[in-house]
């Protein structure tokens, strides 16, 4: 084991030796608790890792928050932050400021932070600061739009990361076009799914069908469409909110719609005068507040398609074989559109349309899972940390 930097001992009486290397990781939005739920598993396999595990709070909502540690069966955070919402550099700092005091006094050897929001780079950025490792899960990914807060989050995170794990061969091709040198970058899958692939069995025995009261057809599909809006770029601009209502006005004509309402997606309703538009609609549009991870995953799992603008769910669906309209003029997870089941359809209303139809009629073609996608990216992740590290599993 290396000795600690300077910076780790500055101020404090301790060992330049440590006994096992210490990994922190960090949890900020209803991602990153899917994502770090299978690292922190893996992890915990073994005994030559000494774990920490930080909330910064950037979700601060219980539905999006505790109860996905309940479902993901992870335990209470050592450290929460309680950060709240406000605007980027707000958080952003407040994050950052909250971390620090955490990273000074816990001296981890590595801290592992994942996907594209806030509390990523923000923890990322403090940890290279204090002379601390930092390794990225989900690195590479690009939507080449940079008025996406995201998309600047990623190009950060990645330009300082000391170890880039990618979940497909594209997002290793933006690393290496970007500069980052080879050695820093492993293609290894994706997270996501292997929390997916382990929480399948306790999905299928989920009651939040009956709890909707959906109805299953001759094919074992339950015949809904399960939507979720949430991005800046569409809930916060009301005209596109108010076209993508209309949407679902038209689209509940044809099949029913499930919608769990995200607490910024409700705000913004209400505040459009458009709620009370989508509650006349009922029982056609079905809306509920926010959904635990185990209970969204059976949903997705049935739904006859999926409408979205959520990343993660692209990803979801792909595994999952289940239809998916992007609503969004692009992507950083291309390979869910070369080789999934997604396409990105826009918020123009006849676009979406068009392409409800043809899931509709079985006009889709089915896709494939990518490679790698197997449930064992974070064994891949844990194992190449252990050997940058300098261990050897012992458990």
């Amino acid at each position: 084991m290396d000795t600690i930097s300077p910076i780790h001992s500055r101020g404090h009486n301790i060992s330049l030796k440590s006994k096992k290397p210490k990994i922190a990781f960090i949890l900020g939005a209803r991602p990153n608790y899917i994502k770090v739920a299978s690292l922190w598993r893996a992890a915990s396999t073994r005994e030559d890792f000494d774990l920490c595990l930080v909330n910064t709070g950037q979700h601060y909502d219980p539905d999006l928050s505790e109860v996905f540690l309940q479902q993901l069966a992870m335990p209470q955070p050592d450290h929460s932050l309680g950060v709240g919402s406000g605007t980027h550099a707000d958080q952003t700092a407040r994050v950052m400021t909250a971390f620090e005091k955490v990273a000074i006094s816990d001296m981890p050897d590595l801290v592992v932070v994942v996907g594209d929001v806030n509390s990523t780079f923000a923890c990322a950025l403090v940890a290279v600061k204090l002379g601390i490792k930092v390794a990225h899960v989900e690195a590479g990914l690009r939507s080449f739009d940079r008025t996406m807060p995201e998309e600047i989050n990623r190009l950060l995170t990645d330009a300082i990361s000391d170890y880039l794990f990618a979940t497909e061969p594209v997002a290793v091709e933006n690393l290496q076009r970007e500069g980052i040198l080879q050695e820093k970058i492993f293609l290894v899958g994706n997270v996501m799914i292997d929390t997916l692939k382990q929480s399948l069995p306790v999905a299928e025995q989920s009651s939040i069908y009956t709890r909707l009261g959906l109805r299953q057809n001759a094919n074992g599909l339950k015949h809904y469409a399960l939507m979720t809006l949430h991005r800046p770029s569409n809930v916060d601009n009301s005209e596109c909110l108010e076209r993508l209502v209309s949407v679902i006005e038209r689209i509940s004509k044809l099949i029913p719609v499930v919608f769990p309402i995200h607490p910024r997606t409700r705000s913004r309703l209400s505040e459009a005068r458009l709620l009370g538009r989508l509650e006349g609609l009922l029982p056609h549009v079905i809306l509920t507040p926010p959904i635990g991870y185990v209970d969204f995953l059976a949903l997705m799992k049935s739904a006859h398609l999926v409408l979205t603008d959520s990343g993660g769910i692209q990803e979801e669906t792909t595994a999952l074989s289940v239809p998916c309209l992007t609503l969004r003029e692009n992507t950083e997870r291309w390979i869910t559109v070369t080789q999934g089941t997604n396409q990105i359809v826009g918020t123009n209303p006849e676009a979406i349309l068009l392409s409800v139809a043809r899931v509709l009629r079985g006009d889709w073609i089915k896709g494939r899972v990518p490679d790698l996608w197997d449930g064992e990216a974070s064994r891949r992740i844990i194992s190449i940390l252990g050997e940058k590290l300098g261990t050897s599993p012992v458990g």
